[in-house]
């Protein structure tokens, strides 16, 4: 089994900034991409960044020059560093990772695994 957990978010003002983590833990044999999503109320879940083993990143043009992703491999962690906030980037906030795992009694499989979510309130 594989765990995502979210930290970091909370309430802060317009312009401000705030940093998310996201910590896999579990059977992990591997990790492939690591990303971050976000839901406001009433809204679908969207696409807000994304980071590949080797490095590459993928924004959403709404977060582009804003906010950077990041990831530590040897920590099984990943980062969404948040500046310049706006109050439309009020959602909760989820990490997504693809995950290859091996527990005693399976073999390897990969999977895609999601967090619980975080926070993430800006205010005018």
């Amino acid at each position: 089994q594989v765990q995502l957990v979210e930290s970091g978010g909370g309430l802060v003002q317009a312009g401000g900034s705030l940093r998310l983590s996201c910590v896999a833990s579990g059977s992990i044999f591997g990790i492939n991409a690591m990303g971050w999503y976000r839901q406001a109320p009433g809204m679908q879940r969207e696409f807000v960044a994304a980071i590949t083993s080797g490095g590459s990143t993928n924004y959403a043009d709404s977060v582009k020059g804003r906010f950077t992703i990041s990831r530590d491999n040897a920590k099984n962690t990943a980062y969404l560093q948040m500046n310049s906030l706006k109050p439309e980037d009020t959602a909760v906030y989820y990490c997504n990772a693809d995950i290859y795992t091996r527990v005693t009694d399976s073999p390897i499989r990969r999977s895609d695994y999601w967090g619980q979510g975080t926070q993430v309130t800006v205010s005018s």
